[in-house]
């Protein structure tokens, strides 16, 4: 049995714009299908390459995420980026979490999506070199030249073709999502008249 001194804390970023049932599949699986003994959601501030107008504010985006893991003890939600730097980089949150839980060891989650344009990341060799990746299957992508890289573990999670930008889409027009996402994150979305415009 892990000791508390050796935890293993897989970390999921998004903007969760909002949070569903497909954010909650992945979390869970990683949490229960490999040797994570928590996940942390870390909700990341407005990205300045993505458009501001369908994105809710910070901590709206942060209270429906709290709102949809409070009955999950392993699963947590965190809004550490909002206090660093913008734009926050992948690197500096692991390195700032690192220095503040070191006896944590911080897995990245992410699917095989970001593997494409990964060189691109801020001090993406430097990631690899300190930390392990957790990899989901994304419709489409394949790990390429990563494939073999030690540090990299792909899991078969399951594909969850569900996507935030069409939850939105779907509120819009007035359409019934209440299977889409956890019931009290539903009624907050409606209760607040989120994305009705």
């Amino acid at each position: 049995m892990q000791t508390k001194s050796n935890k293993k804390t897989g970390l999921l970023f998004g903007s969760f714009n909002p949070i569903h049932n497909g954010h909650l599949i992945l979390a869970s699986y990683m949490l229960e299908f490999t040797d994570l003994d928590e996940v942390w959601l870390i909700v990341s501030p407005h990205n300045p390459l993505k458009n501001k107008g369908s994105l809710l504010a910070d901590h709206h985006r942060m209270a429906l995420v709290r709102l949809a893991l409070e009955d999950h003890q392993n699963l947590q939600a965190s809004d550490i980026e909002f206090k660093m730097p913008k734009p926050s980089f992948t690197i500096d949150t692991l390195t700032w979490l690192s220095e503040k839980y070191p006896a944590r060891q911080f897995i990245l989650i992410c699917g095989t999506d970001i593997f494409p344009s990964f060189h691109k990341w801020k001090n993406f060799e430097e990631i690899l070199n300190q930390y392990a990746l957790y990899v989901y299957p994304r419709p489409g992508y394949h790990l390429g030249k990563y494939a073999d890289h030690q540090k990299i573990t792909v899991f078969d999670a399951p594909l969850m073709e569900i996507s935030s930008s069409f939850i939105r889409e779907s509120i819009k027009a007035r359409k019934n999502m209440s299977f889409w996402m956890p019931e009290k994150v539903y009624d907050y979305i409606l209760e607040m008249h989120f994305y009705e415009k």
